[in-house]
């Protein structure tokens, strides 16, 4: 299992880590394909038929800085570019798996059920799964080799992107389904994004706040155009 925190161990097992009580046992209420679950002694009743073993293999194994002791190897999900059936995001290279996680923990609150990912971290690295808290279990992540593929997997469903030299979003009313479109954390969105774009908006903020967290940016987004619709 422990060879699981490497991307490329997950890709050629088709396996991700998913680790702790809650997230555990949510991923089996969600359906997922658990493989496999290991566990120290004192939660051996809870998960039947799990592998027990010591605490010290335990964290050994386990990604945590204060381990549980509940783990669990999970079928990556299909991971491929569909066409979208609502409202839906677009994460064009996001490097911080914790954001990654972050922002589709908040699209599985928000209701935005489709993510496409172009030149993002892996969101099923050890540090996105538990930054996502469950949402990776509830949401379809869609990993495209590119923006371009991305944006012809989204078969013309107009692109609201965040910039801050946009429109206010206060003053924007969306469409009833569209993808917004988040940058990565230093350079913002690509200009391929950017050239695809219907509509521009911004976060207004005083003048002594030069930007956000791409986190924050996009769940503050999610959030106005979800109750603006």
């Amino acid at each position: 299992m422990a060879a699981l925190k490497q991307k490329k161990i997950r890709r050629e097992r088709g396996e991700y880590l998913v680790e702790g009580v809650k997230m555990v046992s949510e991923c089996i209420a969600a359906g997922c394909g658990v493989s496999c679950i290991m566990c120290t002694e004192e939660y051996g009743s809870a998960f039947p038929g799990a592998v027990v073993v010591s605490r010290a293999v335990y964290e050994s194994i386990s990604d945590e800085m204060s381990p549980q002791g509940v783990l669990a190897s999970v079928k990556l999900p299909d991971v491929s570019a569909r066409p979208a059936t609502g409202k839906c995001l677009l994460l064009d290279g996001l490097q911080d798996p914790g954001n990654v996680g972050t922002i589709i923990r908040t699209a599985n609150a928000a209701g935005y059920g489709e993510i496409y990912l172009a030149g993002c971290a892996d969101p099923f690295s050890p540090k996105a799964v538990r930054a996502s808290m469950s949402g990776i279990f509830f949401t379809r992540v869609m990993q495209c080799a590119s923006a371009s593929e991305a944006i012809g997997a989204l078969g013309g469903v107009p692109l609201v992107c965040a910039d801050m030299n946009g429109r206010s979003v206060y003053d924007f009313a969306p469409p009833e389904i569209f993808c917004l479109c988040i940058g990565s954390e230093g350079s913002g969105l690509s200009g391929e994004v950017r050239a695809a774009a219907a509509h521009t908006v911004k976060i207004p903020m005083r003048p002594t706040c030069e930007s956000l967290n791409a986190a924050v940016s996009a769940g503050i987004l999610m959030y106005i155009l979800n109750g603006a619709v």
